[in-house]
Order: C-alpha cells, then structure tokens, then sequence
C-alpha cells in the first residue's frame, strides 16, 4: 500500500514539474518572437541604415533632407523610398532609379537607363562606359546586345512575348551587377518593380538583409533577383 501511495506522489510530482517547464519554455518562445518583431523607431531605422553607409552615396548639402524623408516614409507608410529631386525622376539619395520598362526594352531605352545609372558608378569611383550598341531584328525576334567597359552584354534575346518588358529588366540589372562585381564593389542592384513606373536600388547586402527584416516583403520592396524572376514567371 505505502509502495503505491509513493509511486502516486511521484506521478503527480513529474506532471507538476512537466507542466511548470511547458509554461516556462511557451513564456520564453513569446518573449523570443516579441523580440524578433519589434518594430524599430524611425530615428532607429536611420541610425542604423547610416550606420551600414546607405547615404554614403548623398550629396552632403541634402544628406539631412534625405534622412529626414526616409523616416517619415518608415513612419507613415512603413514604405523603404527616398525623396525625388524637384520635378525629376532622380532620387536625391542615389541609390533608387525609376525605370519605364517599356522604355527601357524599345530601341534608345537601353542607353537612356545606362546614363542615369552611371551616377552611381560615379559615387562609388567605377567605371561605366557603354558603346557598340548592336540591334538584329524581324518581326518574330529580337537580339540587342551592348559593351560595358569592353564586356559584351546581351539585353535581349528571343521572340517577342508578354514578358518582353520584364526580361529586359532583369538582364539591364545583371549586366551592371556583373560590372559592380568585376570592379570589386559590393553594392548590388535589386529589382523592386517593372512597369511604366518600375523601379530598383542600390545596396549592399548586409543594407539588402536590414531591409527586409524591417520593411514589408512585398512588390514594392527590394528583392533578390532569382525571387522576384521567380515570382513573375520568368
């Protein structure tokens, strides 16, 4: 009898003590996810994006009016854009591009694009130089290629289709990734969006890697290029 009051005593002995490491074990988990979700201030996100050089690009004499629209777009909208430059479509902070892909892909785009891009190039000491532009067309078929500091890329190459536009968004963003890295840089272009009002950015990885964990991952954030081809069927 005593034999089996004992074993009853430890049973419920075992169960209080699984049940106390259950609840301690679920408190902790919480504790874990709140601290991977908290939501970083807007003075936050700026200290930490200049911390990893995001504005190393700026012009000093609009550094602050970038800083400052950057956290009210973190704020207000929790939108990862800079601010325009009056009535352009350049980007004060030098890292985002609009793209028409539309544009981009007709005959002239190619090099319009190449122009706007080498501002970057410019800011972070590179060379982007772009000539030999050659075009072979009829009416099924397209193949356009070009040099970027002697190295010949191709932007198109196939029969017309509905993913024209964003084929050759994606080679325009790989042909100057593949020139950042053949000079030894670490910023890379990320696509964003292709369309009349398309877009893509500038960053480092490490930049790349705090966007995403602070901003939505969604199509109007940057994405890794097998991702967003991915996600559009390319």
């Amino acid at each position: 009898m005593k034999n089996w009051i004992l074993l009853i005593l430890v049973s419920i002995l075992i169960s209080c003590t699984s049940k106390k490491e259950k609840i301690r074990s679920k408190n902790q988990n919480q504790s874990s996810t709140k601290e991977v979700n908290k939501k970083l201030s807007g003075k936050e996100i700026i200290d930490s994006l200049e911390k990893l050089g995001f504005f190393a690009l700026t012009d000093k004499n609009e550094l602050q009016e970038v800083k400052i629209d950057f956290e009210k777009s973190y704020v207000e909208s929790n939108f990862f854009q800079g601010k325009l430059r009056g009535e352009t479509t350049d980007f004060k902070d030098n890292r985002f591009y609009w793209i028409d892909c539309e544009e981009l892909f007709e005959v002239g785009g190619l090099t319009e694009y190449l122009s706007h891009v080498q501002r970057s190039f410019k800011k972070l000491g590179l060379k982007l130089e772009f000539n030999k532009e050659k075009s072979e067309q009829n009416q099924n078929s397209w193949k356009h290629t070009i040099e970027l500091n002697g190295n010949e890329y191709v932007a198109f190459d196939g029969q017309f289709s509905d993913l024209d536009w964003g084929i050759a968004y994606v080679n325009f963003i790989e042909m100057l990734n593949s020139e950042l890295r053949k000079q030894g840089s670490n910023e890379q272009f990320y696509p964003i969006s292709c369309g009349n009002n398309g877009s893509f950015v500038l960053l480092t990885t490490k930049q790349f890697d705090f966007v995403s964990k602070n901003y939505p991952n969604d199509n109007e954030h940057p994405s890794e290029i097998s991702s967003w081809k991915r996600i559009n069927g390319l």
